[in-house]
């Protein structure tokens, strides 16, 4: 068989349509000195030199899909306010799709306000709406996201779920049903709230912790025995085809009928650790839909979380640096 031809298989991520729901947010950082502290209460005084918004929670797996060259919908509720207005302005500089993008005078943007000063994170402020989504706010997301897959027919759905409430049991199951109805492809990135709702998905994507404290497994070693057994008892409740389970330092495990294997970390020099799930989520997600390749997604997820661990804070997967990098450590695979 011929070697895999990683230079077409980047190219043609150019022809994925690829639709990201859940939680997205925006990251606040407010960098600043400490000089004194306060007259009024017995905390330190920050004076900010300097502010950044970024597009944070499921945005952010957007924005690892748009790195890849893929053109990628946000859909989502936000709230209706200026945090909402930033996040849409962010969202379409990164030349991600905002069209199906639902503001709601219910709810509030969610927004993290780190405030940081010499590179220590001394407060974080949370400003967020955990409740699900109002029956209304239901009803408007699904039809946003029918008229989407109507005029857009995307290969795969990413259910990007951070707890904050946009990913309701309701919202949940009619997305997936529309999406089998329409054969297009379900990955997810669960949360322990909507742990079992996630039926009969594609791909189920859950790090190690999250399934053992779904399953209720003690377990401290990492075996493979233990890996298949977390994806029968998986595939007992949820009936989805694929678990791709991220283990930290150790790598990943898939897991497809009977095919499956621990792919071990490359090693690296980790920065961050931070948003590392986002960018397996993404690269795992478009590289199925491209191929539908379960091994070869997996080992390209696990390259690319490990690439995005190298830099400080969240960032996406360098598009360039992930070519380069399966180039050499997959040069023997075949297609």
């Amino acid at each position: 068989m011929p070697e895999m031809d990683f230079d077409k298989l980047f190219t043609s991520f150019s022809q994925v349509k690829v639709a990201v729901i859940g939680d997205v947010m925006l990251d606040t950082y407010w960098w600043g000195k400490v000089d004194r502290i306060s007259p009024e209460a017995p905390v330190p005084v920050v004076a900010v030199s300097k502010r950044e918004e970024r597009i944070g929670g499921a945005g952010n797996v957007a924005l690892n899909i748009r790195a890849l060259g893929a053109s990628v919908n946000v859909i989502s509720v936000t709230g209706n306010d200026n945090e909402a207005d930033l996040l849409k302005t962010l969202l379409e500089k990164n030349k991600i799709d905002t069209t199906y993008l639902i503001k709601s005078a219910d709810r509030i943007t969610t927004n993290k306000i780190r405030i940081i000063s010499r590179n220590q994170q001394m407060m974080r402020l949370d400003a967020e709406i955990t409740q699900p989504l109002s029956l209304k706010d239901e009803e408007t997301l699904i039809s946003s996201f029918e008229k989407y897959i109507r005029e857009e027919k995307p290969a795969v759905v990413i259910l990007e779920d951070y707890n904050k409430g946009v990913l309701s049991e309701t919202v949940i199951k009619r997305i997936i049903s529309l999406c089998q109805a329409n054969n297009i492809i379900t990955t997810v990135d669960p949360k322990r709230k909507n742990f079992f709702a996630y039926k009969q998905v594609d791909i189920f994507k859950p790090n190690l912790l999250e399934a053992k404290e779904g399953l209720n497994i003690i377990s401290e070693d990492v075996t493979k025995e233990l890996l298949e057994n977390i994806h029968s008892s998986l595939h007992e409740k949820l009936d989805h085809k694929i678990s791709l389970i991220t283990l930290s330092e150790k790598g990943v495990f898939f897991q497809k009928d009977n095919e499956q294997a621990i792919i071990p970390t490359h090693i690296r020099s980790i920065a961050d650790v931070s948003g590392a799930g986002d960018t397996v989520i993404a690269v795992a997600s478009l590289v199925y839909a491209a191929t539908g390749n379960v091994h070869l997604m997996a080992e390209m997820a696990n390259i690319a979380g490990g690439l995005v661990c190298e830099e400080v804070g969240t960032v996406a997967i360098d598009k360039d640096k992930l070519l380069t990098e399966c180039k050499h450590l997959l040069h023997t695979y075949t297609e």
